[in-house]
C-alpha cells in the first residue's frame, strides 16, 4: 500500500468532480501518461483520506484505443472508427486506473453514460442513485461516456463531450466543486499560445457573450472540447450551486490546493443556490425539443422567477415537441431565457399563441392549465 500524505490546509470543499481532459491524460501525445495519471490519483487518494469524496469524469478511452491499433486507420465512416477506438480503449483506460488506485487500497467503480440517460427523469435518477452508492460504499466512480453506443456524442453534435458530462454529474450529486484540469492555465483574454499578451482570466463572476469569445476554437485536435465547452459546462454547474475552476493539470498538488480552496486558472463562483432534485434536472436537460419564442414584455415577467408562461406573451413555438417535453425558451432576438417543461405540444402553442389563457379551450377544445410552462416546471439562465 502506497502511502498518503496529508495536507496542512482545511479543506474548502467536500465533494468534488474532477474532469481530466485527453490532452491532460496523453501529456499532449499519443498515448495515455501514466506517470501524469499516477500525480492525479495520488491526489485524490490524499483528498480522500482528508474526507472528501471525489468523482472522475474522464476523457482518454479512444486515445489509448488508437495507441493500441497502432494507429491503424478502421475501414468505415469515422463514426465507426471512433466507435472502435473507444470499445479497445475503455478497458484499458479502467485497467490503468484500476491498478493506479490499487495502490492507495482504493476501489473504483466504472460509470459508463450518454446524454440520454439523463435527459430521461427517471434514467436522471437512477445514475445519480447509483453515484450516491458509489461514494456511500468508499468507491471512486470513474465516469466517461459511453462512446460505443453514442453515436451522436461521437459524430460531435456538441452535446456529448466530456466538459459537459462533467458538469451534468457535478449537477447529478450535488458537487461543491468542478475541476475541469487541461493542459493550460484556464481562460485567457486571447489564445496565449499565438498572442504574447494573452492574460490569465482570474475570475469570471458571469458568462456572458464577451467572456464566450473569449473561448476560441478547441485547444488542438486530439480534445473533443476545447475552452467552449468548458465555458459550457461551468454554466450549467454554477447555474445548478457549484463553484468551478478551469485549471493546469500539470501544476503540483492543484487537485488538493483547489479542493483547499485556493486560488489557481478561472474561477466561477456558483450563480445559484443549490436547487431541489426537480428543477436540478430540468436544468440539467441539454438537449430540449424545441423552442417557445417570447415578446419582451413576457421575459420581464419570467425574469423574477416567480411567473408561469402564459400563451398571451408566445410569439410562436418552433419544433416538434409534445406536452412534457423539455424546451427552450428565448426572446424574438435569440436570448435564451432558460429552459422548461411544456404543458402544451408545438402545434396547440402555436395555435393558442397570444392569447389570454380564458381561450384555451374554446381554441383547443381541451386545457391543461393555464400556463405553458408552469413556474413549477421553469427553470431560468
Amino acid at each position: 500500500m502506497q502511502a498518503v500524505e496529508t495536507a496542512p490546509h482545511a479543506l474548502r470543499y467536500r465533494r468534488v468532480v474532477a474532469k481530466f481532459g485527453t490532452n491532460l491524460l496523453t501529456a499532449g501525445g499519443e498515448r495515455l501518461d501514466l506517470e501524469r495519471m499516477a500525480n492525479l490519483v495520488g491526489q485524490i487518494a490524499r483528498l480522500r483520506a482528508r474526507g472528501a469524496e471525489v468523482i472522475v469524469v474522464t476523457s482518454g478511452a479512444v486515445a489509448a484505443g488508437r495507441h493500441r491499433l497502432g494507429g491503424a486507420r478502421i475501414p468505415g465512416r469515422d463514426v465507426v472508427e471512433k466507435q472502435v477506438l473507444a470499445a479497445v480503449g475503455q478497458s484499458r483506460l479502467m485497467r490503468a486506473y484500476e491498478d493506479l488506485f490499487d495502490w492507495y487500497e482504493i476501489v473504483v467503480g466504472q460509470t459508463l453514460l450518454t446524454r440520454r440517460d439523463l435527459t430521461d427523469r427517471l434514467g436522471y435518477l437512477t445514475a445519480r442513485d447509483a453515484l450516491l452508492g458509489l461514494l456511500a460504499a468508499g468507491v471512486v466512480p470513474i465516469v466517461n461516456e459511453n462512446d460505443v453506443v453514442a453515436t451522436d456524442e461521437i459524430a460531435e453534435a456538441r452535446i456529448g463531450d466530456n466538459d459537459n458530462l462533467s458538469a451534468l454529474v457535478a449537477n447529478l450529486i450535488d458537487a461543491d466543486l468542478l475541476a475541469i484540469l487541461t493542459n493550460i492555465d484556464g481562460l485567457y483574454t486571447a489564445d496565449p499560445h499565438r498572442d504574447p499578451t494573452a492574460r490569465l482570466v482570474p475570475r469570471v463572476e458571469a458568462i456572458d457573450e464577451a467572456i464566450e469569445a473569449l473561448a476560441g476554437g478547441a485547444i488542438d485536435s486530439r480534445s473533443r472540447g476545447g475552452m467552449i465547452t468548458k465555458l459550457q459546462a461551468a454554466r450549467l454547474a454554477t447555474s445548478s450551486g457549484t463553484d468551478v475552476v478551469i485549471a493546469n493539470g500539470h501544476v503540483p498538488d492543484v487537485l488538493v490546493r483547489l479542493a483547499c480552496g485556493e486560488t489557481l486558472g478561472t474561477y466561477f463562483p456558483a450563480t445559484a443556490d443549490r436547487m431541489e432534485s426537480r428543477k436540478r434536472w430540468i436544468r440539467a436537460g441539454m438537449s430540449p425539443r424545441g423552442r417557445i419564442v417570447i415578446d419582451a414584455g413576457a421575459a420581464r415577467a419570467l425574469a423574477g422567477g416567480k411567473h408561469s408562461l402564459l400563451p398571451a406573451g408566445v410569439v410562436r413555438a418552433e419544433g416538434s415537441f409534445q406536452p412534457a417535453d423539455l424546451v427552450e425558451i428565448a426572446t424574438e432576438d435569440g436570448r435564451r431565457v432558460g429552459v422548461g417543461l411544456t404543458r402544451y405540444s408545438d402545434t396547440d402553442i402555436n395555435t393558442i399563441r397570444g392569447q389570454q389563457s380564458s381561450r384555451i379551450t374554446d381554441l383547443l377544445g381541451y386545457s391543461y392549465g393555464d400556463a405553458v410552462v408552469h413556474v413549477d416546471d421553469l427553470v431560468l439562465d
